[in-house]
């Protein structure tokens, strides 16, 4: 992840520090029907050499790995590669490479990869466009880019951004669909694949891979209780027995550089 802001850089090497054991554990985030369809949106091929921007705990990159060349995940904040390389050692995998950097600035020459992805990050970035030209830059001229990420109805993006900066204080805004198909032609990018999948979840489980401020989970419960049967949140929050269930919305968009 990246940030020009030091304070914004410090929440998020704050959060991501504390939440990179938990994350790596929440099972919602290795689903076997979401990374289905992550796959077949990014259609890699056995030739392909693959980055994974702001990587966090290797999730996609480990699943990708046994589809392409090369993978190599990037990251800022080294307990989540910490966890990468666990994830990488269990599943046995070679052609695996792990290295600690800024999102904004990718240490890499031009036209370096084929394949080049993030996810879940971009809600988290001050200046998204800043990455995704960076992400363009790095990308071979027939190449793919991608980008996986939260991304709530215009209507209910405002509500849905005041609820996840009480849950995780280094959320800063979620982007639209619209929104980001707008940044990939800011990019010069044109958009070859665009998916959708509900990501779900279980209130309690993302609480206890998250790390708000005090008092945070409590009126996070309430707020999402309180958004049962109405949804302005966007998430479809809804009880399950005594469990408050919902999912995140996400997109999935594969853009090609123009010309």
């Amino acid at each position: 992840m990246t940030h020009a802001d030091p304070t914004h850089d410090a929440l998020i090497l704050e959060q991501f520090t504390r939440q990179a054991g938990p994350f790596a554990e929440v099972r919602a985030h290795s689903a076997e029907d979401a990374m289905a369809l992550l796959l077949d949106a990014l259609a890699p091929s056995p030739s392909d050499t693959v980055l994974d921007v702001a990587c966090g705990p290797g999730i996609v990159a480990c699943a990708l790995a046994p589809r392409v060349a090369s993978v190599r995940g990037l990251d800022i904040v080294p307990a989540m590669l910490d966890e990468a390389r666990r994830r990488q050692e269990t599943l046995g995998l070679s052609n695996v490479a792990w290295e600690l950097g800024d999102a904004s600035r990718l240490p890499y020459p031009d036209e370096s990869y084929r394949l080049v992805t993030t996810r879940y990050s971009f809600h988290h970035l001050l200046d998204p466009l800043v990455t995704l030209r960076e992400m363009t830059r790095v990308c071979e001229g027939s190449g793919r880019v991608a980008v996986i990420d939260v991304a709530p109805a215009e209507d209910k993006r405002d509500a849905y951004d005041r609820a996840e900066k009480i849950r995780d204080p280094s959320h800063a805004r979620a982007l639209t669909e619209r929104e980001l198909c707008a940044l990939f032609d800011a990019a010069g990018l044109e958009i070859e694949r665009l998916a959708r999948y509900g990501l779900e979840m279980e209130l309690e489980a993302s609480l206890r891979a998250s790390f708000p401020a005090p008092g945070g989970a409590d009126r996070l419960r309430a707020l999402y209780r309180a958004d049962v049967g109405i949804d302005a949140l966007g998430v479809g929050a809804a009880l399950r027995g005594d469990e408050i269930r919902f999912a995140y919305p996400v997109a999935i968009v594969v853009g090609r550089k123009r010309g």
